[in-house]
């Protein structure tokens, strides 16, 4: 049994005696419960906050999957279970505390690790999360939740047992608005691409092909953005797994250069970290 396996249980059995101890009214968390879908087709961006709820402006404390699955045998990440659930916990403006349940439709799940929690609106406080969505039919998305569920979503690749592999977000070309960047098929098409928040969605900015940072049944991934003298990086390995690469979004390209040798996740951790 792999230490993801192990992990996701402990997780869902911590997550159950939380949801008895709830029930028994010893929580004070506000629990409210949201359907997956977007607002709108086009998702929420900086322009409609002014619109939502007061939620939006709200500080995500934490985030994680709930509800494991093995609906769908894609086993991409080292074993056949994957999540049906996302559950966030807020506090509000005046410190009161409250969480958000969202289910999936049951044919998707989430196939990823763990949510990522990003500042979408770069004020300095964290109000979203980051996941891989897949559909069971149409393969992984990568998409965005908030206090008021999902906000946007890429494309799904297009067909099922297809999987995108996530780097983070970060205002990647100092623009002002967040990027999140990805690779597409990290064992196939080995693809990194990069999209914008912006507007009322994710538009994608840019591509390039020859980088990779997944290997089937890892139960990790190797990559991250680092922040270095020269502003933010997307750090993965090339397509054969021998060399690091750092990839930096400037006027819309995507610009990598070598770094070293990889030789490891040691190698990694030292080339996120500036050495």
């Amino acid at each position: 049994m792999t230490r993801r396996v192990i992990a996701r249980r402990l997780m869902s059995r911590l997550w159950s005696r939380f949801a008895r101890r709830a029930g028994r009214g010893q929580c004070l968390w506000l629990v409210l419960s949201v359907a997956a879908a977007p607002l709108s087709a086009e998702g929420i961006g900086p322009d409609d906050i002014g619109h939502l709820s007061p939620g939006w402006t709200d500080e995500l404390l934490a985030a994680e999957f709930t509800h494991p699955t093995t609906r769908y045998a894609h086993g991409v990440l080292g074993d056949a279970i994957e999540w049906s659930g996302l559950s966030l916990r807020f506090v509000g403006q005046g410190g009161a505390p409250w969480g958000l349940e969202i289910p999936l439709p049951a044919d998707h799940v989430f196939e990823d690790l763990e949510p990522r929690l990003i500042d979408l609106n770069l004020d300095g406080r964290l109000n979203a999360v980051m996941v891989v969505e897949t559909d069971m039919a149409l393969g992984a998305a990568l998409a965005l939740y908030g206090a008021d569920g999902k906000i946007a979503e890429t494309p799904h690749i297009g067909r099922s047992n297809r999987w995108l592999a996530p780097i983070g977000a970060a205002d990647l070309d100092g623009d002002g608005r967040v990027e999140l960047a990805y690779i597409d098929r990290p064992h196939l098409a080995k693809t990194l691409r990069v999209w914008r928040f912006e507007a009322r969605g994710l538009r994608e900015v840019s591509s390039k092909t020859g980088l990779t940072n997944h290997r089937i049944g890892d139960n990790f991934i190797t990559s991250g953005i680092r922040t270095c003298a020269n502003g933010p990086e997307m750090v993965t390995v090339d397509a054969n797994w021998q060399r690091l690469v750092a990839s930096r979004l400037s006027n819309g390209q995507i610009n990598s250069r070598d770094i070293g040798v990889f030789s490891g996740p040691a190698s990694l951790q030292a080339a996120l970290a500036c050495r």
